[in-house]
């Protein structure tokens, strides 16, 4: 088994994604690349690349989600570091014979369709860390969380709802004219 390919993210709660953006987009200067809502997770995702690795900004979208609770009990602030790996499940198998404690003992499909695991904090020394593998439908599942995530913001006239669009429209001509190449 290879080692742990990169550090892909650092995620971080948020209340309010937009009020966030004002430090890390506007301040930093990190581009937004992709805004994605997670039902699954009730949860709606913001990445900011930066370097090889990614800002992933988390806001709950419930008040009963487990990022509900987290961010209730410990407020905003780093949430978890995610690791890219070549084969989840061989990193989940040699996981448990070292006796470390998972939160997820199969992978499950996460942000853009990537499969993912998490790591309990208790076996990481107080880090939740997510271990992720690319899937080949990462791109067709992330545009159209996107697509969703746009159309519900237009539902209910936000204003973040243009950037999104923008966002989508760039990334659809990217897709139409891969086919062109």
């Amino acid at each position: 088994m290879s080692p742990v390919k990169q550090i892909n993210h650092v995620a971080f709660v948020v209340d309010n994604i937009d009020a966030a953006l004002k430090f890390w987009r506007d301040a930093l200067g990190l581009e937004v690349t992709h805004v994605e809502d997670v039902p699954d997770q009730d949860s709606v995702v913001a990445f900011l690349p930066s370097g090889g690795a990614e800002i992933e900004l988390v806001k709950p979208t419930s008040e009963d989600s487990g990022i509900a609770r987290y961010l209730s009990q410990y407020g905003p602030g780093m949430h978890h570091i995610c690791f890219e790996v070549d084969d989840i499940a061989a990193y989940i198998k040699k996981l448990q014979k070292q006796g470390i404690r998972l939160i997820n003992s199969d992978p499950v499909i996460g942000t853009g369709g990537k499969l993912i695991a998490f790591i309990h904090p208790e076996s990481t020394h107080g880090v939740l860390v997510e271990l992720y593998e690319l899937t080949q439908d990462e791109p067709r599942i992330r545009l159209a969380r996107a697509r969703e995530l746009a159309d519900r913001a237009i539902a209910r006239g936000q204003i973040a709802a243009a950037g999104i669009l923008a966002f989508l429209r760039q990334l659809s001509g990217n897709e139409e004219n891969k086919g062109d190449h």
